[in-house]
């Protein structure tokens, strides 16, 4: 890791997926905007992305997913309304949202994988490294798991990576290390969900990276899966031709609130 350290400035949050999980609810409500006691997921990813640095979410949404857009904007009536009413608790609430960072929204029109949807984002991030987090994993801990990626990155991609049961394995996409010092690893591979016999660690995946701008052309380059989708990890894989991978070992608890129980667990810690 040589290059020299550019300042992390900007966040992207692929969030165009249909959430079919949790239908019926998510006919109508993103699973992003289900809450987590009182802020739905995605805030704590947002207030995860502003206390790491970042100074501006780039949010890669579909057109169902409009109330993500509705959630961070102004709402002045409701402002006055609050005000006027003495509600000063709930207004404190409220007022910062549209504040928290620039909020910038680009389309994903078909759902053509997770490294498709950071594409999407390509001329909004422009030619800088920038932090990528997943709607789905919130990581409760000391110190943002974004801020523990950002802090390592030294001008090539980080992966952020947690030690999984060996026969959950086939569940993620698995790293193939060499121990640099205690959390941090030089990934030697990647395998996407491999079966618990043939991985190379039960060092798995979770949905939150440090990218150079050159992961935009790796995309470009890798091959689509069998199910004709672009995908992230395909991504690295290609740019492992030309530079390194990091991977680092978050330090805190994760909750996979993209499932029933994930995000019910999520709540009973946080309330």
């Amino acid at each position: 890791m040589t290059k020299p350290k550019m300042k992390i400035r900007k966040a992207v949050l692929p969030v165009a997926g249909m959430g079919t999980r949790f239908l019926p609810i998510t006919k109508v409500v993103p699973k992003e905007l289900l809450p987590i006691v009182d802020k739905p997921v995605i805030q704590y990813l947002v207030e995860e992305a502003v206390k790491s640095g970042i100074e501006e979410v780039i949010f890669v949404i579909s057109k169902e997913k409009e109330l993500i857009r509705k959630y961070f904007s102004h709402h002045p009536e409701l402002e006055e309304s609050l005000l006027l009413k003495g509600k000063h608790k709930m207004l404190e609430a409220v007022r910062p949202l549209h504040r928290m960072a620039k909020f910038t929204f680009v389309y994903q029109n078909e759902p053509q994988g997770d490294g498709h949807a950071i594409l999407q984002a390509e001329y909004a991030v422009g030619k800088e490294p920038f932090l990528v987090l997943f709607g789905d994993d919130i990581v409760k801990g000391p110190v943002p798991a974004a801020k523990q990626l950002i802090d390592q990155y030294k001008g090539q991609s980080i992966i952020a990576v947690e030690r999984i049961p060996r026969e959950k394995t086939s569940m993620y996409g698995i790293i193939d290390p060499i121990q640099v010092t205690d959390r941090l690893y030089e990934v030697k591979g990647l395998v996407e969900k491999p079966a618990p016999k043939d991985s190379p660690s039960t060092l798995g995946i979770i949905g939150k990276y440090v990218c150079p701008p050159e992961i935009f052309d790796a995309l470009r380059k890798a091959k689509r899966g069998k199910d004709d989708e672009i995908r992230l990890i395909d991504g690295f894989i290609e740019l492992m031709k030309t530079q390194k991978i990091w991977a680092v070992e978050i330090e805190g608890i994760r909750y996979d609130t993209g499932y029933p129980e994930g995000l019910a667990a999520a709540i009973k810690a946080y309330l």
